[in-house]
């Protein structure tokens, strides 16, 4: 019995050292989601405030590009918390009307973003290969109109994550626990989470994207024309305008590039999970790349702002406007207000945690971010 105790003693320190890993790493990954909320927040709200603001750039782009900015505050407010606390907690906080709520808001959001990219692309295909039709379509009247049919359509495809999105008991049979989470489709069989991720790669990334390559190909085609047509001593004010629909179109194609990249990794690792449906990888590599690709899908919401900051010299000054005024009224604020500093301080209480502990993380993982 003596021989016991080392070992026993080991076994302790091994699952304190675990514990202890554990709450790092999750502490580490809600920090990184942090900080994209906090920079996406203040940079799309600056740019929603800014093209409400500033007359001289409220267009038929920047309009567009307010409604992204607005779906991407919506996504950032809702999905990043929410995935950020389930590296915190061994449960899901939110309760079950939250397991509907936030996956429909959250599926919404996503909506919202690649159709205005599809909308922007649309509009600059207007602008460039048939100017003659954007005179009839580019009152504000219209666009916004055309902004809420986004929007509607959007809470329309997302009715049923809020209708199938429910709490399930799941078990990891190699450690022979289970816990229980919030996922997006029935558990009757396996075929449900192979429809729903295949529809969900379809619908909001894969069909999106291949009318925007359709619409630039087009743009393309006509850019290159106009710059042959023109000739070397021709119209400066023809030569600006095709300059500037350069511009436009250069800036909402950057825009669904960014959206391609980092959304992709997400829908691959979703697809992999739901047709490898009944076997639970528990691996560090896909608990790393599970990591990866969620927080790249969210750091999407939060560049678009800072993209259209390098990439127009109007819009940047009228950030920086804006930004300066946020800042003399926060400052003018606290000059004329005392200043109290209150120090709390607060105690983690460390929980128990088992050997599996990964591998309960990776597991849970597979189901409960799978809401978008």
């Amino acid at each position: 019995m003596e021989r016991l105790y080392p070992n026993a003693s080991r076994s302790v320190t091994a699952l304190q050292s675990s514990a202890r890993t554990m709450w790092y790493t999750g502490v580490a990954i809600a920090s990184i989601y942090g900080v994209i909320g906090v920079l996406g927040l203040i940079g799309n709200i600056t740019l929603i405030k800014t093209f409400c603001s500033a007359k001289s750039i409220r267009n038929v782009p920047n309009l567009f590009m307010s409604s992204l900015a607005l779906g991407d505050v919506l996504l950032l407010v809702t999905c990043a918390p929410v995935d950020a606390s389930r590296y915190l907690s061994e449960e899901w906080l939110f309760g079950r009307v939250g397991c509907k709520v936030i996956p429909f808001i959250q599926l919404t959001s996503v909506g919202v973003s690649v159709f205005t990219l599809t909308a922007l692309s649309a509009d600059r295909y207007r602008a460039i290969v048939k100017p003659l039709d954007i005179q009839t379509s580019s009152t504000t009247t219209s666009i916004v109109l055309r902004a809420a049919l986004i929007w509607l359509l959007s809470l329309v495809l997302a009715i049923p994550e809020a209708i199938f999105s429910d709490l399930h008991t799941f078990n990891i049979t190699s450690t022979n626990e289970s816990f229980v989470t919030c996922a997006p489709y029935p558990h009757a069989g396996e075929l449900h989470p192979k429809i729903h991720s295949m529809a969900s790669f379809l619908i909001f990334y894969v069909i999106p994207l291949l009318v925007i390559s359709v619409y630039y190909t087009f743009i393309a085609r006509s850019l290159m024309r106009s710059a042959s047509n023109l000739p070397v001593e021709g119209n400066m004010h023809a030569r600006r305008q095709v300059e500037s629909r350069k511009r436009l179109a250069k800036t909402v194609l950057v825009f669904v590039g960014l959206f391609a990249v980092c959304w992709l990794p997400s829908h691959i690792i979703y697809l992999y999970r739901s047709y490898h449906y009944s076997q639970v990888d528990t691996s560090l590599v896909h608990f790393v790349c599970s990591i990866a690709a969620r927080i790249l899908a969210f750091t999407n919401s939060c560049l678009n702002p800072f993209a259209l900051y390098l990439l127009s010299k109007t819009f940047k000054t009228q950030f920086n406007q804006q930004l300066c005024c946020c800042c003399r009224m926060i400052l003018k604020h606290y000059a004329q207000s005392p200043t109290h500093y209150n120090t709390h301080v607060t105690s983690v209480r460390s929980t128990h945690y088992s050997m599996a502990s990964l591998s309960m993380i990776n597991g849970r993982q597979i189901f409960q971010e799978d809401c978008v």
